[in-house]
């Protein structure tokens, strides 16, 4: 069973950034993917990016690209998403999941994991 734990949201201004964290509970192989999600309302659950828990391969959305960077720590058994020249387009939840047992190029999916976090709120000011 694996537990994830976000933090790290909150009211910044435009062009600002943000470091989102992750904490994980429970065991992750070398087969997970940690993906991070966004939603804001009215609007479907959208990817934003994705790292391989045991190479730290990155994949990440084009309309992130660039501006958003994801990372591990495997010692802290933490995930990060640093958030970079923040716009109002970005305010969201933002959220962590899990997923076993996936290639990179085939994680952008948020129905295929397994397990989520309770989600971070971010809210970027114009």
């Amino acid at each position: 069973q694996v537990q994830l734990v976000e933090s790290g949201g909150g009211l910044v201004q435009a062009g600002g950034s943000l470091r989102l964290s992750c904490v994980v509970s429970g065991r992750l192989d070398s087969r997970y993917v940690m993906g991070w999600f966004r939603q804001a309302p009215g609007k479907e659950r959208e990817f934003v990016a994705v790292i391989r828990w045991s190479t730290g391969n990155t994949a990440t959305a084009d309309s992130v690209k660039g501006r958003f960077t994801a990372s591990r720590d495997i010692a802290k058994n933490t995930v990060y998403l640093q958030m970079n020249s923040l716009t109002p387009e970005d305010t969201a939840a933002y959220y962590c999941a899990a997923k076993r047992g996936v290639i990179l190029g085939s994680a952008r999916e948020s129905q295929q994991y397994d397990y989520w976090g309770q989600g971070t709120q971010v809210t970027v000011s114009s």
